[in-house]
């Protein structure tokens, strides 16, 4: 049961990944198509961890470790890029 719902994560996890880089092809802002392609990626790599997470319990210390840095960096990466967009911040 745990092996079948292994592949289902990483059958979405993959489906996500693609579904975000599908929104580059519309015709929107760049923010717009940064911002859908981040959180899509985000989804579809943690939901792919953690469908190999359920497939090899034993590495689950490398693959929690590997969720929570990409939560992080990518929630970081997301502030950074919308400061800079904002135009608030000076420009030396």
């Amino acid at each position: 049961m745990s092996e079948l719902f292994s592949y289902v994560c990483l059958g979405v996890g993959i489906v996500f990944s693609f579904w975000g880089t599908s929104h580059l092809l519309q015709r929107r802002s760049v923010f717009f198509k940064l911002h859908s392609l981040s959180v899509a990626d985000t989804l579809g790599s943690m939901a792919i961890l953690f469908g190999l997470l359920l497939n090899r319990p034993s590495e689950w210390p490398l693959l929690l470790l590997a969720i929570i840095c990409l939560a992080i960096w990518n929630t970081m990466l997301g502030y950074v890029l919308a400061y800079c967009s904002s135009g608030n911040g000076k420009n030396d």
